[in-house]
């Protein structure tokens, strides 16, 4: 696809199905709320004042609850604002870490080259480094881990070591580092990326690196949850479809009764301009 990823483009009216996506019908005049599946839905929330970027954020700031101690490594600007709003919208309890051993850093206004620097430690509540992060999970205490990788498969097994034959490889990666820990430990994980295609989700990754307690996976077209060891789609964006998202997976999509990913709400948008002013969150989209 050469579509940027957010871009909003015209849908279709689709159907459900338990196991394979079916095709495309002409869309009806019928509006519907957000969290209906596609069979009452025909009508998609506007996206004039929010970009893809801003929903990922919101969706992943949503899926943490007050009180739960959360973790997001390097190159994660998307988490690291997800974290930040959330404390202040719903979860102001919410214990973020990170890989410089800052808790609930005051602001992460300063972060613009990397989710991992000296700023995060800056005025912080306490010092947790990184080595006692790693104890703390493997122990069942931290909640949430938000990680990446290059590739994912339908079981939710990440490779983030080589693509291509392991001795022979196409391109040599960095390695779990981190998620081969906290994959496996962390109570729950929450994987991302921003860019969906069929070269990033496959039916087999080339290199399993990590696999673990994978709970949902966000990307710029949709939002997947695990069930019965396997990926199933929860819901699509409204700046994407059913079709295309299945035309960029690399593996048949399972599912059930999938919604539109609901738009950030106004208040959402406010908060996300407080906690990130400088638009740290669209970093990872420019490349």
């Amino acid at each position: 696809m050469t579509r940027i990823p957010g871009q909003p483009k015209p849908q279709s009216y689709l159907q459900t199905s338990p196991k394979t996506a079916p095709a495309a019908t002409p869309a009806t005049s019928r509006t519907a709320p957000p969290k209906t599946p596609f069979a009452a839905q025909a009508k998609k929330p506007q996206t004039s004042d929010w970009r893809i970027g801003d929903l990922m954020v919101c969706v992943m700031a949503r899926l943490l609850a007050d009180g739960e101690r959360v973790f997001h490594g390097v190159a994660s600007h998307l988490p690291m604002i997800a974290m930040a709003l959330a404390r202040k919208l719903h979860a102001p309890n919410l214990v973020c870490l990170n890989i410089p051993g800052g808790v609930n850093p005051p602001s992460v206004h300063k972060a613009s080259f990397s989710s991992a620097g000296a700023d995060l430690l800056s005025g912080a509540e306490a010092y947790f480094p990184l080595d006692q992060i790693f104890d703390l999970s493997m122990r069942g205490g931290l909640d949430v881990a938000f990680l990446s990788g290059a590739q994912f498969d339908m079981h939710g097994n990440v490779n983030n070591s080589v693509i291509g034959s392991y001795r022979n490889p196409k391109v040599r990666l960095p390695g779990g580092a981190g998620s081969a820990v906290l994959i496996p430990t962390a109570r729950k994980v929450i994987l991302w990326r921003t860019r969906h295609d069929r070269r990033t989700f496959v039916e087999k990754v080339d290199f399993v690196t990590t696999r673990g307690n994978v709970w949902k996976v966000v990307t710029p077209l949709c939002v997947f949850g695990v069930k019965d060891g396997r990926l199933q789609l929860e819901s699509v964006h409204p700046t994407s479809s059913l079709r295309e998202v299945e035309e960029n997976t690399g593996f048949p999509l399972k599912y059930g009764d999938v919604v539109y990913t609901p738009p950030p709400t106004p208040q959402e948008l406010a908060a996300l301009r407080q906690v990130d002013p400088h638009d740290y969150r669209m970093k990872e989209f420019k490349n």
